[in-house]
């Protein structure tokens, strides 16, 4: 069994705290720093073995954040974000659980916390204004604050399949994928689902599966995430200009800084104007299309301008046309769903042994013993 404060679980009765955070993910994390800052006590329940929240559960093939490694950490202290250097422009699931795991050593969090400790009731007295909170390992605690930093990305959502508890393979959910990996050698595999966790892993998969069959019903706007070692120099700059880069992204709709966003509307540029700004901010990759215009989220004729550009450029990744049509999103205007970035999606489905299989014209009626 792990030491207390390392997943151990603690059966002490009736302590008292003035929070109590459920979850040790980013915002978890976060919460116990700052309270301890002002002086409070608490105590972090995770359901988990460590830190990480989301990026501890979700570690499918080819997860990656798909906001700026640069921008996706923490801003509250100079000491912790000078002590740590990333390695790409968008960072893989690995790598920032490495960087929580750091941040939770230089911040010595895990004293505070308990892993494989789940959180099973919490219940508001009035008459002492007191939460009493009681765990799956027999803890029963009273405090002021009862936090909840469970996040919304951690809980799997199994589809209702028929017969799905008859397949007689082996099967995988992205939102629950086991710790130790899968090996897809040799494999004939079929992916359900083209939103952000499908288009990230099946890239990663098809490079091994003798054979993979792709389901889609929603077809998504993916543009090229521009993935890339981080050069010595970008990494040198950020660290110089953190105070500025806080203030900015404060400033920022959505706290985003790593581009521009226009104020120019499309109706006041030429066709020739707005198809070189879509085509440099496509080339830039990442969410940057989305600033090409100061209307491209306000008004559906600029918003369509945006989205016929962006079918445009998808329709030319794939060379199969009848394949490269059921992939374009048409149901709904860009940017409205978060886009997916591609690294290598798209790409995927010119290999001979990627099949898709558009759900909106052959439903999936069951699964079977040997497949779908």
């Amino acid at each position: 069994m792990a030491a207390q404060g390392e997943g151990a679980p603690t059966r002490a009765k009736s302590e008292q705290f003035d929070a109590v955070i459920v979850g040790a993910g980013f915002a978890g994390m976060y919460m116990l720093h700052r309270l301890r800052g002002l002086g409070l006590t608490a105590r972090v329940f995770e359901a988990g073995e460590g830190v990480g929240g989301t990026w501890y559960w979700n570690r499918y093939p080819g997860a990656r954040c798909d906001v700026e490694s640069l921008e996706y950490q923490y801003g509250f202290s100079d000491e912790v974000q000078r002590g740590w250097t990333w390695s790409e422009r968008y960072a893989a699931q690995p790598e920032i659980l490495r960087y929580q795991n750091y941040v939770a050593d230089k911040l010595d969090l895990r004293r505070d916390m308990r892993f494989e400790t789940r959180a099973t009731s919490a219940t508001y007295d009035e008459r002492t204004g007191l939460w009493a909170v009681e765990t799956d390992k027999g803890d029963s605690v009273s405090t002021r604050f009862c936090i909840m930093a469970t996040g919304c990305l951690s809980a799997a959502r199994v589809p209702d399949f028929e017969g799905l508890q008859d397949f007689e393979g082996d099967w995988y959910h992205t939102g629950g994928w086991p710790h130790e990996g899968v090996d897809f050698s040799g494999k004939r595999v079929a992916v359900i689902g083209t939103g952000s966790s499908g288009i990230q892993s099946i890239p990663v998969i098809a490079a091994q599966a003798s054979h993979m069959t792709v389901f889609q019903r929603t077809a998504n706007f993916t543009l090229p995430a521009g993935n890339r070692p981080l050069m010595q120099e970008e990494i040198e700059r950020s660290k110089e200009t953190l105070l500025k880069d806080r203030k900015h992204a404060r400033e920022t709709p959505g706290g985003i800084i790593c581009f521009e966003y226009s104020e120019t509307l499309a109706g006041d540029m030429t066709p020739d104007a707005r198809r070189r700004e879509l085509e440099t901010r496509w080339d830039q990759g990442g969410f940057a299309f989305l600033g090409a215009f100061g209307d491209l989220m306000a008004t559906h004729e600029a918003n369509g301008i945006a989205a016929d550009f962006a079918r445009a450029r998808m329709r030319a990744s794939v060379k199969n046309p009848d394949v490269a049509e059921k992939l374009l999103p048409f149901d709904h205007p860009v940017g409205v769903k978060r886009l997916c970035l591609d690294t290598g999606y798209l790409a995927t489905f010119d290999e001979p042994h990627v099949d898709l299989v558009d759900v909106r014209e052959t439903p999936i009626e069951r699964i079977s013993k040997k497949g779908v």
